[in-house]
């Protein structure tokens, strides 16, 4: 995904770069003052239950509390039909106050352009991106992730999917396994997988040595990208008794 924002100065600018191997679009606008420019949105897309749940989000401006939002999105081949977004103000409760936009019913395998326009005090100031559903899935984290040691100093590293992702059948997920130590004060990391099953036997690691073991869920297909990690599960393999 590609993005481009502008902000101040008294005029209005407008920005079209067309690359033709990517198909890609990028787009800018924005008015202002120089003296007390309105910044664009930071946006940023993700479809965490493909194809169903895509929410774009952008932080709640610090210094413009009382700016409001455009929100629209359209096909890229098809932009006289526009679809308005479904806006969730931040919550109140919140930490990190983030705006929402909810994106229904998207197309696969379609381009499109979301258009976000910051307005406050008669200036405003926009953020336009082109994304393919498919290019911005990215699964919320594993949960449960459970490490126990078995026999014969091997550990079985069981997880499940991320409850968000609501078309395991359709649209499985595929595994990755982290996992890290120090050794001599420096950080050692280990990555295995794929993994289509939720759970891995491991072997051969030395024991008396504590562990963090994480594990990331991507769309089968290699859709998107991996989720983040989940949250680290350490684990000390017991050393066998004489």
């Amino acid at each position: 995904m590609r993005a481009a924002v502008f902000g101040g100065g008294y005029v209005t600018v407008i920005l079209l770069i067309s690359i033709l191997e990517s198909q890609a679009v990028d787009l800018l606008r924005g008015t202002g003052t120089s003296q007390n420019p309105l910044s664009a949105p930071k946006v940023h897309c993700r479809c965490s239950s493909y194809p169903n749940v895509t929410l774009c989000t952008w932080p709640k401006p610090p210094h413009f509390p009382t700016t409001h939002y455009i929100a629209t999105y359209s096909e890229r081949h098809n932009q006289a039909s526009t679809e308005e977004c479904h806006l969730l103000p931040p919550g109140s409760s919140s930490s990190e106050q983030f705006w929402i936009c909810q994106l229904p019913n998207l197309k696969l395998l379609t381009d499109y352009i979301i258009n976000i326009t910051a307005v406050h005090s008669g200036r405003s100031s926009s953020h336009l991106t082109n994304f393919m559903l498919e290019d911005i899935v990215k699964p919320d984290p594993p949960v449960d992730v459970r490490v126990s040691p078995t026999n014969n100093r091997k550990l079985l590293v069981e997880w499940a999917p991320p409850p968000t992702w609501t078309n395991m059948v359709i649209f499985p997920l595929k595994y990755q396994i982290l996992y890290q130590w120090e050794n001599k004060g420096t950080r050692r990391s280990v990555r295995l997988g794929p993994y289509e099953n939720t759970k891995v036997e491991l072997k051969g690691l030395p024991a008396g040595r504590p562990y963090l073991f994480q594990v990331c869920a991507r769309e089968l297909l290699g859709l998107g990208k991996c989720s983040d990690w989940s949250i680290p599960v350490k684990i000390t393999i017991p050393r066998k008794r004489l």
